[in-house]
């Protein structure tokens, strides 16, 4: 029997023939190479099960799994983690990319760092193109020893794209899995924070790509959203808007409640949660989706080409 991998890399895909094999390339491409990257195919219809069967023939990190119908985007997730191995685990995109050294950097600071329960780097925005239009910066002060204190930037403060981090599996298994109702994303990450600090790594080795087949374009709204994570959301008399909405904020009370945290931080953490709901009554939609502040590009450019395996020869 094969000795288990430091790192899983799960690929949740749906139709992803456009952008899938560069990001394959990207993370194949890693200095970090002690890792199985598993792709599962939300039965596609394009030509995403021919691209993931190549590169899994190719390379013997890839495992290319298909799903035999269309489980909803955060069932595909939680598969992933449920089937992993690594001590360490990462959620991929089939349209992002990666630096060469971005799991290498990640993994040294969890190393480094036993109390973190994440590491992940800044985030770069990129289009089509893979031709870089913003430089972001991490709004949140994940950082801090104090649970309530990361909690509360998670409520106010939105932003960072840590879903993608390099995660320990064992916090990961220990928190709610992936829902689908609204935001589900944002609570997952709050409860992550209960358990311990993140880490940025000071650079943009993160490069998120913005394009119209993306899901918050192609799901503009808080039930379509939902409905492609799960779609039994679709059903508008068993899943009403007030259920979407309630189970959101139920989430965050469920990660207070079960954070490994004593009861004065959990109290503390209830404040807070009582307050941003405060903040937002009368927003039927719970807050709009996170804005996070450009940063100045600094002396040297942000290029995907010299940075990013698979993109070298490409005009910019």
């Amino acid at each position: 029997m094969s000795t288990a991998p430091r790192l899983s890399i799960g690929l949740p895909v749906y139709n992803g023939e456009d952008y899938l094999a560069q990001a394959l390339e990207a993370l194949l491409g890693q200095t970090y190479d002690d890792f199985e990257l598993i792709i599962s195919d939300n039965a596609s219809a394009d030509s995403t099960e021919e691209i993931g069967r190549a590169y899994a023939k190719r390379d013997p990190r890839v495992r290319y799994v298909r799903q035999p119908v269309n489980i909803g985007c955060a069932p595909n997730h939680n598969y992933l983690v449920d089937v992993a191995r690594g001590e360490l685990f990462k959620w991929a995109s089939d349209d992002d990319l990666y630096a060469r050294d971005l799991l290498e950097r990640c993994v040294e600071a969890l190393d480094e760092h036993p109390d973190f329960v994440l590491s992940h780097s800044w985030t770069a925005m990129i289009d089509e193109h893979a031709v870089v239009t913003q430089a972001l910066e991490y709004p949140l002060v994940t950082s801090s020893p104090r649970a309530p204190t990361r909690f509360r930037s998670t409520l106010f403060a939105p932003g960072g794209d840590d879903d993608g981090a390099v995660i320990r599996t064992e916090v990961l298994r220990r928190v709610a899995p992936l829902d689908s109702y609204h935001h589900a994303d944002r609570t997952i990450i709050s409860e992550l924070a209960l358990h311990g600090p993140f880490h940025q790594v000071p650079d943009w080795l993160y490069f998120r790509r913005d394009h119209p087949g993306r899901s918050e374009h192609e799901y503009p709204t808080v039930r379509k959203r939902a409905s492609n994570l799960d779609p039994k959301r679709a059903d508008r008399l068993r899943h009403p808007m007030v259920r979407l909405l309630g189970e959101y904020v139920l989430g965050y009370v469920n990660g207070i409640r079960r954070a490994p945290i004593s009861a004065a931080d959990k109290r503390e953490c209830f404040r807070y949660l009582r307050q941003w709901l405060l903040s937002r009554a009368g927003n039927p939609a719970m807050g709009a989706m996170p804005i996070q502040a450009t940063a100045e590009l600094g002396p040297r450019e942000v290029s995907v080409v010299s940075v990013v395996a698979g993109q070298e020869g490409r005009v910019p």
